[in-house]
Protein backbone atom coordinates (compact mmCIF):
# COMPACT_ATOMS: atom_id res chain seq x y z
CA UNK A 1 0.00 0.00 0.00
CA UNK A 2 1.36 3.26 -0.82
CA UNK A 3 1.17 6.43 1.55
CA UNK A 4 1.41 10.09 0.79
CA UNK A 5 4.08 11.78 2.30
CA UNK A 6 2.76 13.38 4.32
CA UNK A 7 0.77 10.10 5.81
CA UNK A 8 4.51 8.85 6.15
CA UNK A 9 5.74 11.84 8.41
CA UNK A 10 2.64 11.62 10.82
CA UNK A 11 3.36 10.05 13.95
CA UNK A 12 1.22 7.05 15.30
CA UNK A 13 -1.95 7.43 17.44
CA UNK A 14 -4.02 4.98 18.94
CA UNK A 15 -7.58 4.20 17.68
CA UNK A 16 -9.01 4.06 21.21
CA UNK A 17 -13.11 3.52 19.54
CA UNK A 18 -13.01 -0.29 18.48
CA UNK A 19 -16.60 -1.51 19.08
CA UNK A 20 -17.88 -2.67 16.06
CA UNK A 21 -21.11 -2.15 13.86
CA UNK A 22 -24.59 -1.69 15.24
CA UNK A 23 -26.65 -5.23 15.49
CA UNK A 24 -29.02 -5.31 12.70
CA UNK A 25 -32.63 -7.64 13.33
CA UNK A 26 -32.24 -10.53 11.16
CA UNK A 27 -34.53 -13.49 11.21
CA UNK A 28 -35.70 -12.97 15.14
CA UNK A 29 -31.70 -12.58 16.18
CA UNK A 30 -29.74 -9.05 16.45
CA UNK A 31 -26.26 -9.85 14.56
CA UNK A 32 -23.32 -7.67 14.07
CA UNK A 33 -22.64 -7.87 10.51
CA UNK A 34 -19.22 -7.59 9.70
CA UNK A 35 -19.06 -10.46 6.48
CA UNK A 36 -21.59 -11.06 3.51
CA UNK A 37 -22.29 -14.88 5.07
CA UNK A 38 -23.51 -12.95 8.15
CA UNK A 39 -26.65 -11.32 6.34
CA UNK A 40 -30.02 -13.08 5.90
CA UNK A 41 -33.50 -12.54 5.11
CA UNK A 42 -36.41 -11.96 2.89
CA UNK A 43 -37.51 -8.82 1.44
CA UNK A 44 -39.35 -7.37 -1.49
CA UNK A 45 -38.81 -4.45 -3.67
CA UNK A 46 -39.77 -2.69 -6.57
CA UNK A 47 -37.13 -0.75 -9.13
CA UNK A 48 -37.76 1.19 -12.65
CA UNK A 49 -35.95 1.69 -15.83
CA UNK A 50 -34.05 4.63 -16.87
CA UNK A 51 -37.28 6.05 -19.29
CA UNK A 52 -39.55 4.75 -16.16
CA UNK A 53 -41.58 2.74 -18.87
CA UNK A 54 -41.36 -0.88 -16.85
CA UNK A 55 -41.30 -1.60 -13.56
CA UNK A 56 -40.04 -4.78 -11.54
CA UNK A 57 -41.15 -6.09 -8.05
CA UNK A 58 -38.52 -7.98 -6.90
CA UNK A 59 -38.42 -10.39 -4.07
CA UNK A 60 -35.29 -12.62 -2.47
CA UNK A 61 -35.34 -14.85 0.46
CA UNK A 62 -31.28 -15.00 1.79
CA UNK A 63 -29.97 -17.14 3.86
CA UNK A 64 -26.17 -16.80 5.41
CA UNK A 65 -25.29 -14.06 2.69
CA UNK A 66 -26.18 -16.29 0.09
CA UNK A 67 -29.07 -16.22 -2.57
CA UNK A 68 -31.46 -18.93 -2.25
CA UNK A 69 -34.77 -17.83 -4.03
CA UNK A 70 -36.06 -14.58 -6.01
CA UNK A 71 -39.41 -13.93 -7.67
CA UNK A 72 -38.89 -11.59 -10.13
CA UNK A 73 -42.44 -9.87 -11.48
CA UNK A 74 -42.36 -6.86 -14.08
CA UNK A 75 -45.24 -4.63 -15.55
CA UNK A 76 -45.23 -3.02 -18.28
CA UNK A 77 -42.53 -3.71 -21.03
CA UNK A 78 -42.75 -6.38 -23.57
CA UNK A 79 -38.85 -7.04 -23.21
CA UNK A 80 -38.82 -6.94 -19.35
CA UNK A 81 -40.64 -10.53 -19.23
CA UNK A 82 -37.38 -12.20 -21.27
CA UNK A 83 -35.19 -9.88 -18.91
CA UNK A 84 -36.74 -11.89 -15.67
CA UNK A 85 -36.87 -15.33 -16.70
CA UNK A 86 -32.97 -14.79 -17.01
CA UNK A 87 -32.75 -12.92 -13.96
CA UNK A 88 -34.50 -15.89 -11.92
CA UNK A 89 -32.01 -18.56 -13.28
CA UNK A 90 -29.09 -15.71 -12.82
CA UNK A 91 -30.14 -14.70 -8.95
CA UNK A 92 -29.97 -17.77 -6.68
CA UNK A 93 -27.02 -18.91 -5.73
CA UNK A 94 -25.18 -15.82 -5.69
CA UNK A 95 -23.92 -13.83 -2.74
CA UNK A 96 -26.36 -10.71 -1.90
CA UNK A 97 -22.85 -8.67 -3.39
CA UNK A 98 -22.61 -10.61 -6.31
CA UNK A 99 -25.84 -10.13 -6.86
CA UNK A 100 -25.47 -6.08 -6.64
CA UNK A 101 -22.65 -6.44 -9.45
CA UNK A 102 -24.48 -8.50 -12.09
CA UNK A 103 -25.98 -7.22 -14.87
CA UNK A 104 -29.30 -8.68 -14.32
CA UNK A 105 -30.66 -7.61 -18.23
CA UNK A 106 -33.30 -5.05 -17.08
CA UNK A 107 -32.54 -1.68 -15.66
CA UNK A 108 -35.73 -2.15 -13.90
CA UNK A 109 -34.53 -5.40 -12.22
CA UNK A 110 -30.85 -3.94 -11.44
CA UNK A 111 -32.38 -0.84 -9.56
CA UNK A 112 -35.06 -3.54 -7.65
CA UNK A 113 -31.37 -5.72 -6.39
CA UNK A 114 -29.99 -2.23 -5.59
CA UNK A 115 -33.13 -1.22 -3.38
CA UNK A 116 -33.65 -4.48 -2.25
CA UNK A 117 -29.39 -4.88 -0.97
CA UNK A 118 -29.76 -1.90 0.86
CA UNK A 119 -33.32 -3.38 2.75
CA UNK A 120 -31.49 -6.37 3.49
CA UNK A 121 -27.96 -4.89 4.76
CA UNK A 122 -29.71 -2.48 6.92
CA UNK A 123 -31.84 -5.23 8.63
CA UNK A 124 -35.21 -4.00 6.86
CA UNK A 125 -36.72 -7.34 6.05
CA UNK A 126 -40.18 -9.10 6.36
CA UNK A 127 -38.61 -11.62 8.70
CA UNK A 128 -36.26 -9.07 10.70
CA UNK A 129 -37.98 -10.38 13.68
CA UNK A 130 -39.07 -13.90 12.75
CA UNK A 131 -37.34 -17.09 14.36
CA UNK A 132 -35.34 -18.04 11.49
CA UNK A 133 -37.04 -16.06 8.77
CA UNK A 134 -39.57 -17.72 6.20
CA UNK A 135 -38.42 -21.24 4.07
CA UNK A 136 -37.48 -21.49 0.70
CA UNK A 137 -40.60 -20.80 -1.51
CA UNK A 138 -42.38 -18.84 0.47
CA UNK A 139 -42.22 -15.80 -1.73
CA UNK A 140 -44.67 -18.11 -3.91
CA UNK A 141 -47.81 -17.49 -1.35
CA UNK A 142 -47.93 -14.12 -2.60
CA UNK A 143 -49.33 -15.37 -6.32
CA UNK A 144 -52.10 -17.67 -4.91
CA UNK A 145 -53.88 -19.99 -7.02
CA UNK A 146 -52.30 -20.65 -10.66
CA UNK A 147 -48.94 -19.07 -9.45
CA UNK A 148 -50.20 -15.58 -10.80
CA UNK A 149 -49.09 -12.10 -9.81
CA UNK A 150 -51.44 -10.12 -8.29
CA UNK A 151 -52.23 -7.68 -11.31
CA UNK A 152 -54.23 -4.40 -11.65
CA UNK A 153 -55.08 -2.79 -15.48
CA UNK A 154 -57.31 0.01 -15.16
CA UNK A 155 -57.78 3.14 -17.76
CA UNK A 156 -60.10 6.23 -17.51
CA UNK A 157 -60.29 9.55 -19.96
CA UNK A 158 -62.19 12.53 -18.85
CA UNK A 159 -64.53 12.23 -21.77
CA UNK A 160 -65.47 8.45 -21.72
CA UNK A 161 -64.52 7.58 -17.75
CA UNK A 162 -62.93 4.41 -15.97
CA UNK A 163 -62.60 1.15 -17.75
CA UNK A 164 -61.67 -1.79 -15.46
CA UNK A 165 -59.18 -4.29 -17.52
CA UNK A 166 -57.89 -6.58 -14.52
CA UNK A 167 -58.09 -6.68 -10.59
CA UNK A 168 -56.98 -8.73 -8.01
CA UNK A 169 -59.83 -10.92 -8.77
CA UNK A 170 -58.77 -11.52 -12.38
CA UNK A 171 -59.51 -10.51 -15.55
CA UNK A 172 -62.65 -8.10 -16.31
CA UNK A 173 -65.25 -9.01 -19.06
CA UNK A 174 -67.68 -6.93 -18.20
CA UNK A 175 -68.23 -3.79 -16.16
CA UNK A 176 -71.92 -3.12 -14.37
CA UNK A 177 -73.47 0.42 -14.51
CA UNK A 178 -76.27 1.59 -12.34
CA UNK A 179 -79.08 3.89 -14.47
CA UNK A 180 -76.96 7.07 -13.75
CA UNK A 181 -73.81 5.35 -15.96
CA UNK A 182 -71.63 4.81 -12.43
CA UNK A 183 -69.87 1.62 -11.70
CA UNK A 184 -71.38 -0.71 -9.48
CA UNK A 185 -69.46 -4.18 -9.88
CA UNK A 186 -67.81 -5.96 -12.24
CA UNK A 187 -67.48 -10.05 -13.89
CA UNK A 188 -64.48 -11.64 -13.76
CA UNK A 189 -61.98 -14.63 -14.81
CA UNK A 190 -59.72 -16.24 -12.55
CA UNK A 191 -57.13 -16.87 -15.26
CA UNK A 192 -55.10 -19.59 -12.66
CA UNK A 193 -58.05 -21.38 -11.84
CA UNK A 194 -59.26 -21.68 -15.63
CA UNK A 195 -56.28 -22.56 -16.69
CA UNK A 196 -55.46 -25.35 -13.74
CA UNK A 197 -58.91 -26.73 -14.77
CA UNK A 198 -57.90 -27.35 -18.76
CA UNK A 199 -55.13 -28.58 -17.75
CA UNK A 200 -56.90 -31.25 -15.74
CA UNK A 201 -58.99 -32.03 -18.57
CA UNK A 202 -62.31 -30.08 -17.99
CA UNK A 203 -63.78 -28.64 -20.95
CA UNK A 204 -62.61 -24.99 -21.62
CA UNK A 205 -66.19 -23.39 -21.58
CA UNK A 206 -67.13 -25.53 -18.24
CA UNK A 207 -63.78 -24.06 -16.92
CA UNK A 208 -64.51 -20.76 -17.98
CA UNK A 209 -67.74 -20.98 -16.23
CA UNK A 210 -66.04 -22.17 -13.08
CA UNK A 211 -63.85 -19.57 -12.78
CA UNK A 212 -66.00 -16.53 -13.23
CA UNK A 213 -67.50 -14.31 -10.56
CA UNK A 214 -68.72 -11.43 -9.81
CA UNK A 215 -68.06 -8.15 -7.58
CA UNK A 216 -69.84 -5.90 -6.03
CA UNK A 217 -73.78 -4.89 -6.78
CA UNK A 218 -73.08 -6.51 -10.27
CA UNK A 219 -76.37 -8.38 -10.87
CA UNK A 220 -78.46 -4.75 -9.77
CA UNK A 221 -76.90 -3.36 -12.77
CA UNK A 222 -78.85 -0.95 -15.22
CA UNK A 223 -76.45 -1.91 -18.18
CA UNK A 224 -73.25 -3.93 -18.89
CA UNK A 225 -70.77 -3.28 -20.89
CA UNK A 226 -67.49 -5.13 -22.16
CA UNK A 227 -64.59 -2.39 -20.83
CA UNK A 228 -62.28 -3.52 -24.02
CA UNK A 229 -65.34 -2.62 -26.56
CA UNK A 230 -67.15 -0.19 -25.20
Amino acid sequence: MNYTSEVENMCCVAKGANHGPAPIPEEGKWVKATEIKDISGLTHGVGWCAPQQGACKLTLNVKNGVIEEALVETLGCSGMTHSAAMASEILPGKTILEALNTDLVCDAINVAMRELFLQIVYGRTQTAFSEDGLPVGASLEDLGKGLRSQVGTNFGTRAKGARYLEIAEGYVTRVALDADNQTIGYEFVHMGKMMEAIKKGVDANEALKAATGTYGRFKEAAKYIDPRKE
